[in-house]
């Protein structure tokens, strides 16, 4: 539990100044203004008192232990504080100070020291390199941050101590989104991102959690507890960093689509973690979450006084995949009942420009009893005869009483600026522009359905586990890292992979034997762990009819493989059944991410690939749903269901092959990439059949 950073009964500032102008006075200042009610210390051997507050030489001074220090000294100094902290009895510690880890080899070792210590005493530790933590409701504010947030249900935590800064700002002026718990993570020497989720799951003050994150050191770790997390309130994450100038070199189809983008969209998702894409949309989802019931269902009702702007939130939530709710008969008849013959019953419900605050609060009560209305828009425009203020205290009253998700959308500035503070009186969040309230009730639908997922199906296989061993230790003995294609072949045939009759040749006169004991036609490949992409150098002939065609295709296959890649060893070519090619040709792949370990990818196959790009991700262990899953996600998955007279794929067949590999990537973490492309798949109840696979082993 992490209860002493954020309840604490005394708090040391171990660095308080009696200068305004330095840190140490500034976070002295903030515990004392936030209204904290404990016992606070100013830690400061050249001074007796400070900022009213009698001050101590050291920690060991003190006359009780201090639930909480915070540590605010030049960091050569860091770790004796720490130190006498960990001798004081303190355990719980925020480390402001910058100086380690960011800042170079010295700051790496500097920060070694520190987490020594804190081991050594049992400290937990936020930071160093950070802003500081705040609770609004203990309240306490130890950071240097200038001024604190408004109290409201928002725990956020972020890697971005500046950018917390100017999130407290536009909070203080915003007066719309108030914060329970306000973390800078700082280094994450200790406490990250995954301590505080299991800290604030139960937290009564927090509906909601937000994180802003540069990175994630243990994904494992963070999709085990998120999912858990997850189940009893929505987590919203924003990703920076995870660009395309971020993305490493990689040989294999997967690798070259596989990135840490599609990694934490993987993971994000299978952990139940809502990612967004800026901190607006961040913002104007955690609004929704924090004060409005949770979305239900798909179908939204749209309350307006204006043609415009409803048809523009009808447009956004279709975009967004929401539905709009077609309206009883009788809530229809209701609404014609009371509203001008002019007025629309549909849905957008057009209450029109003149209508005040009684028919707007007559409409959203009729329409909120509407059996099929899951949640709502009220959208508001300064029209002459508008009542603003009476309108948005209508809605805050309506909204006290209602069990579903009601949103302002006052727009304007000037003039609706009465209203919009109404709304916040009664916790209403209002949005500028119909898009952003729509994009907010996506995220509610999406968190629903993440939380609504059932937990993974784990499916084991009886495999032979020695086989691969065996493949592996060879190409390790050869000081190699790519498995060829004849090893590939018994690492896939280990793991219950079926496999066309395949023979492996080093002559000509070899291959022709090959090809009479296989039957024709075959296939011929170039056999070389140095060649990764066979068809790169014309190493493949299909369609080989005859002995002699299979001696001048293995001559030309070879000639050009040592001329193409001179340096290459050859092991000659491989000999393989050619299978029918009457299926739909698809990529199982697998690349490890750094952060979450196996990236499975699945998709269209072939050539076009990496031009196509049609593929989807999950990182393993994934269960039987996901399996499934990654087989609608892709956008050709209508062909694997059947298209102009096409009969369906076998996906039983794709998904067990897909859960064959998931269990493969797992059982061996030495294998880093991994392709079989192309799988080819036939119709239901002829299964699949590898046609090409090849691993890549860590180096």
């Amino acid at each position: 539990m992490l209860d002493a950073f954020f309840k604490p009964k005394a708090v040391a500032i171990i660095g308080a100044s009696t200068e305004p102008a330095k840190l140490g006075y500034t976070v002295l200042a903030n515990v004392i203004e936030s209204g904290y009610k404990g016992n606070i210390y100013p830690i400061n051997p050249k001074a007796s008192e400070i900022y009213g507050h009698k001050a101590y030489p050291s920690v060991l001074d003190l006359p009780e232990v201090p639930d909480l220090a915070v540590i605010v000294i030049p960091y050569p100094f860091v770790p004796g504080a720490l130190r006498e902290c960990g001798e004081k009895g303190i355990r719980a510690v925020v480390i402001i100070t910058a100086g380690f880890r960011e800042s170079g080899t010295e700051g790496i070792e500097r920060e070694r020291e520190v987490i020594q210590i804190a081991h050594e005493y049992g400290i937990r530790i936020i930071g160093p390199n950070v802003l500081g933590i705040m609770d609004m409701f203990t309240p306490i504010n130890a950071t240097f941050a200038a001024g604190t947030p408004p109290r409201g249900n928002i725990a956020f935590m972020s890697q971005s101590g500046a950018l917390q800064t100017a999130i407290v700002d536009w909070a203080l002026g915003a007066q719309d989104l108030g914060f329970s718990k306000f973390v800078s993570l700082g280094n994450k020497a200790d406490v990250s991102e995954i301590d505080l989720m299991q800290a604030w799951a139960d937290d009564p003050e927090s509906k909601v959690i937000l994180s802003y994150v540069e990175g994630v050191s243990n994904g494992a770790e963070f999709i085990r507890v998120a999912r858990q997390v997850s189940r009893k309130k929505p987590i919203l994450v924003l990703k920076s960093g995870v660009t395309e100038a971020g993305s490493r070199a990689v040989s294999s189809h997967t690798g070259s689509l596989a990135g840490s983008e599609q990694a934490y969209d993987a993971a994000f998702y299978q952990a139940g973690v809502l990612r967004v894409n800026s901190l607006q949309e961040l913002f104007d989802s955690a609004r929704a979450f924090a004060s409005q019931p949770l979305l239900e269902g798909d179908r939204i009702a749209i309350i307006t006084n204006a043609g415009g702007p409803g048809i523009l939130a009808t447009d956004t939530l279709e975009r967004n995949g929401l539905q709009l709710a077609r309206l009883e008969l009788e809530t229809v008849h209701k609404l014609k009942a009371f509203l001008p013959e002019a007025a629309a019953t549909g849905n957008p419900v057009d209450v029109l420009g003149d209508a005040r605050s009684d028919r707007y609060a007559q409409a959203i009560e009729v329409v909120a009893q509407d059996p099929n209305v899951d949640g709502m828009i009220c959208i508001v425009t300064p029209q002459a005869m508008t009542e603003i203020a009476e309108t948005a205290n209508a809605i805050g009253k309506l909204s006290q009483q209602l069990t579903k998700p009601l949103l302002g959308v006052f727009m304007g500035e000037a003039r609706i600026k009465p209203g919009v503070d109404v709304l916040n009186s009664y916790n209403v969040p209002n949005y500028k522009f119909p898009e952003q309230a729509g994009a907010a009730l996506a995220a509610m639908r999406d968190y629903r359905r993440l939380r609504d997922r059932p937990d993974p199906e784990y499916v084991s296989f009886e495999v032979d586990n020695a086989t691969v061993k065996e493949v592996f230790e060879q190409v390790r003995a050869e000081d190699r890292v790519s498995v060829g294609e004849a090893e590939a072949r018994r690492v896939a045939e280990a793991y219950g992979l079926r496999l066309p009759a395949n023979e492996l040749a080093a002559t000509a006169d070899e291959a022709v034997e090959a090809a009479n004991r296989i039957g024709y036609p075959v296939v011929l490949k170039i056999a070389s762990p140095d060649i990764l992409h066979k068809t790169d150098v014309g190493g493949v002939k299909v369609g080989l009819r005859s002995a002699q065609d299979v001696r001048d295709a293995f001559d030309l296959i070879v000639y050009r493989a040592q001329r193409y890649v001179p340096e290459a060893r050859i092991w000659g070519c491989l000999v393989q059944e050619m299978v029918s090619m009457d299926g739909i040709e698809v990529l199982v792949g697998m690349s490890r991410d750094p952060q979450f370990g196996p990236l499975v990818t699945f998709g269209l196959g072939g050539v076009l690939v990496e031009v196509l790009k049609d593929v989807t991700f999950r990182v393993a262990p994934f269960g039987k749903q996901d399996a499934y899953e990654m087989l609608e996600e892709i956008r050709a998955a209508s062909l694997l269901r059947g298209v102009r007279g096409r009969p369906p794929a076998d996906t039983d067949a794709l998904a067990e092959t897909l859960l064959r590999i998931n269990q493969l990537v797992t059982d061996f973490p030495e294998v880093v990439e991994m392709d079989i492309n192309p799988l080819m798949v036939y119709e239901k109840g002829r299964g699949v059949i590898v046609l090409d696979m090849r691993l890549v082993l860590k180096s």
